[in-house]
Protein backbone atom coordinates (compact mmCIF):
# COMPACT_ATOMS: atom_id res chain seq x y z
CA UNK A 1 0.00 0.00 0.00
CA UNK A 2 1.42 3.54 -0.53
CA UNK A 3 0.42 6.59 0.57
CA UNK A 4 -0.30 10.03 -1.08
CA UNK A 5 2.58 12.35 -0.66
CA UNK A 6 1.71 16.00 0.17
CA UNK A 7 3.55 18.35 -2.25
CA UNK A 8 4.70 21.62 -0.35
CA UNK A 9 5.06 24.84 -2.05
CA UNK A 10 8.40 26.14 -2.15
CA UNK A 11 10.09 27.20 1.12
CA UNK A 12 10.49 30.92 0.47
CA UNK A 13 6.44 31.00 -0.27
CA UNK A 14 4.21 31.94 2.17
CA UNK A 15 1.20 28.90 1.81
CA UNK A 16 -1.74 31.77 0.10
CA UNK A 17 0.65 34.63 -0.97
CA UNK A 18 1.61 35.19 -4.20
CA UNK A 19 4.63 33.35 -6.14
CA UNK A 20 7.87 35.83 -5.29
CA UNK A 21 6.41 37.22 -2.08
CA UNK A 22 8.95 36.75 0.58
CA UNK A 23 7.82 34.72 3.88
CA UNK A 24 8.81 36.19 7.18
CA UNK A 25 9.05 32.90 9.52
CA UNK A 26 9.48 35.35 12.46
CA UNK A 27 5.68 36.90 11.75
CA UNK A 28 4.31 33.36 11.63
CA UNK A 29 6.58 32.04 14.97
CA UNK A 30 5.01 35.38 16.78
CA UNK A 31 1.49 34.59 15.36
CA UNK A 32 1.65 30.69 16.71
CA UNK A 33 2.79 32.20 20.13
CA UNK A 34 -0.06 34.41 20.38
CA UNK A 35 -2.21 32.08 19.61
CA UNK A 36 -1.30 29.56 21.91
CA UNK A 37 -1.20 32.11 25.23
CA UNK A 38 -4.39 32.58 24.30
CA UNK A 39 -5.52 28.91 24.18
CA UNK A 40 -3.41 28.50 27.58
CA UNK A 41 -5.12 31.49 28.99
CA UNK A 42 -8.48 30.69 28.22
CA UNK A 43 -7.96 26.94 29.12
CA UNK A 44 -6.29 27.34 32.29
CA UNK A 45 -7.60 31.02 33.21
CA UNK A 46 -5.14 34.05 33.26
CA UNK A 47 -5.41 37.54 32.69
CA UNK A 48 -8.10 39.42 31.94
CA UNK A 49 -8.69 40.53 28.01
CA UNK A 50 -5.29 42.81 27.07
CA UNK A 51 -3.08 41.79 30.13
CA UNK A 52 -0.26 39.83 29.67
CA UNK A 53 1.70 37.46 32.09
CA UNK A 54 5.29 37.83 32.10
CA UNK A 55 7.99 34.90 32.46
CA UNK A 56 8.11 33.88 36.53
CA UNK A 57 9.96 30.95 38.76
CA UNK A 58 8.48 30.11 42.21
CA UNK A 59 11.63 27.92 44.29
CA UNK A 60 10.79 26.99 48.05
CA UNK A 61 13.03 27.32 50.92
CA UNK A 62 12.70 25.77 54.23
CA UNK A 63 11.83 29.60 55.73
CA UNK A 64 9.82 30.75 52.73
CA UNK A 65 8.33 31.10 48.90
CA UNK A 66 10.55 32.86 46.72
CA UNK A 67 9.18 34.48 43.05
CA UNK A 68 11.28 35.98 40.74
CA UNK A 69 9.13 37.60 37.99
CA UNK A 70 11.33 38.70 34.85
CA UNK A 71 10.52 42.55 33.89
CA UNK A 72 12.79 44.10 32.26
CA UNK A 73 12.97 47.96 31.83
CA UNK A 74 9.96 48.35 34.57
CA UNK A 75 9.94 51.20 37.00
CA UNK A 76 9.55 50.04 40.81
CA UNK A 77 6.40 52.77 40.85
CA UNK A 78 4.94 51.03 38.24
CA UNK A 79 4.70 47.54 39.64
CA UNK A 80 1.62 46.81 42.72
CA UNK A 81 2.73 43.51 44.54
CA UNK A 82 -0.47 41.79 46.61
CA UNK A 83 -1.06 38.85 48.85
CA UNK A 84 -4.54 37.33 49.60
CA UNK A 85 -4.34 34.60 51.57
CA UNK A 86 -1.79 32.38 50.10
CA UNK A 87 -2.41 33.86 46.15
CA UNK A 88 0.46 36.20 45.38
CA UNK A 89 -0.54 38.58 42.47
CA UNK A 90 1.74 40.94 40.89
CA UNK A 91 0.30 43.38 38.38
CA UNK A 92 1.69 46.66 36.65
CA UNK A 93 2.63 48.11 33.48
CA UNK A 94 5.52 48.33 31.09
CA UNK A 95 5.12 51.54 29.06
CA UNK A 96 5.93 51.46 25.58
CA UNK A 97 8.82 53.62 24.56
CA UNK A 98 8.82 56.58 21.99
CA UNK A 99 10.76 55.82 19.02
CA UNK A 100 11.67 58.04 16.24
CA UNK A 101 12.04 56.38 12.73
CA UNK A 102 10.52 53.29 11.61
CA UNK A 103 10.03 50.15 13.52
CA UNK A 104 10.51 47.15 11.45
CA UNK A 105 10.07 44.56 14.39
CA UNK A 106 8.39 44.76 17.49
CA UNK A 107 9.41 42.03 19.94
CA UNK A 108 9.11 43.51 23.32
CA UNK A 109 5.73 43.32 25.56
CA UNK A 110 4.36 46.68 26.32
CA UNK A 111 1.10 47.26 28.50
CA UNK A 112 -0.80 45.81 31.41
CA UNK A 113 0.96 42.46 32.92
CA UNK A 114 -0.21 40.64 36.05
CA UNK A 115 1.34 37.30 37.65
CA UNK A 116 -1.04 35.42 39.81
CA UNK A 117 -0.21 31.97 42.15
CA UNK A 118 -1.43 30.28 44.84
CA UNK A 119 1.65 29.21 46.91
CA UNK A 120 1.29 25.53 48.37
CA UNK A 121 0.97 26.21 51.90
CA UNK A 122 0.73 28.80 54.86
CA UNK A 123 2.38 31.64 54.89
CA UNK A 124 2.97 34.91 56.89
CA UNK A 125 1.88 37.77 54.61
CA UNK A 126 2.82 40.81 57.34
CA UNK A 127 6.57 40.18 56.61
CA UNK A 128 6.79 39.42 52.51
CA UNK A 129 9.32 41.53 50.68
CA UNK A 130 9.87 42.43 46.99
CA UNK A 131 13.20 43.78 45.56
CA UNK A 132 13.51 44.98 41.75
CA UNK A 133 16.89 44.57 40.55
CA UNK A 134 18.66 43.92 37.24
CA UNK A 135 15.05 43.58 35.43
CA UNK A 136 14.01 40.54 38.29
CA UNK A 137 11.34 41.41 40.89
CA UNK A 138 11.98 38.99 43.48
CA UNK A 139 8.76 38.53 46.11
CA UNK A 140 9.79 36.56 49.10
CA UNK A 141 6.94 34.92 50.76
CA UNK A 142 7.93 33.88 54.56
CA UNK A 143 6.21 30.59 55.71
CA UNK A 144 3.84 30.25 58.97
CA UNK A 145 6.00 29.21 61.71
CA UNK A 146 3.72 26.16 62.11
CA UNK A 147 4.22 24.90 58.17
CA UNK A 148 8.19 25.44 59.20
CA UNK A 149 10.38 21.96 58.99
CA UNK A 150 11.33 21.47 62.69
CA UNK A 151 14.16 19.75 63.63
CA UNK A 152 13.56 17.13 66.52
CA UNK A 153 16.30 16.13 68.59
CA UNK A 154 16.60 12.17 69.04
CA UNK A 155 17.51 11.37 72.80
CA UNK A 156 18.92 8.55 74.27
CA UNK A 157 16.73 5.71 76.07
CA UNK A 158 16.93 4.28 79.62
Amino acid sequence: MTLPVRRRPSAMVRPGTALGARWDPFAQIDDLYDRMDQLIQSAFGGPVEGMWAPLADLRETDEAYVAEIDLPGVKKDDIDVEMNDRELIVTGEIKERETTGRVHRRMRRAGRFEHRVILPGEVDPEQVSATLSEGVLTVTVPKAERARPRHVEVKAGP
